[in-house]
C-alpha cells in the first residue's frame, strides 16, 4: 500500500513539474540558396576487347601453370 502510494505520488508530482515549465520555441529564420548542378558525360568507347580464355581440360598449359607445386608444398612423413 505503501509503495503504490508512492509510485502514484511521485507520477503526479513529476507531470505537475512538467506542466509548469513555460519554455518559449525560439524561432530560426531559414535562408533558401538555389543550386545550379552542371554534369558533363563523356563517355568512351573502346573498340578493342580482349578475352579471357579458361579451358575446361586438365592437361591445357594455362591450368598447369596456375596450379604449380613446390617442395615446400608436399607433405611430410613423421
Amino acid at each position: 500500500m505503501k509503495t503504490t502510494l508512492t509510485l502514484i505520488a511521485i507520477i503526479f508530482f513529476g507531470t505537475f513539474a512538467v506542466a509548469q515549465s513555460t519554455a518559449e520555441e525560439v524561432k530560426v529564420e531559414t535562408i533558401t540558396k538555389s543550386v545550379v548542378l552542371i554534369k558533363e558525360d563523356k563517355q568512351t568507347i573502346k573498340e578493342d576487347s580482349k578475352v579471357a580464355r579458361l579451358y575446361m581440360f586438365k592437361n591445357s598449359r594455362i591450368k598447369k601453370e596456375l596450379a604449380f607445386k613446390t617442395k615446400r608444398n608436399r607433405s611430410k612423413l613423421a
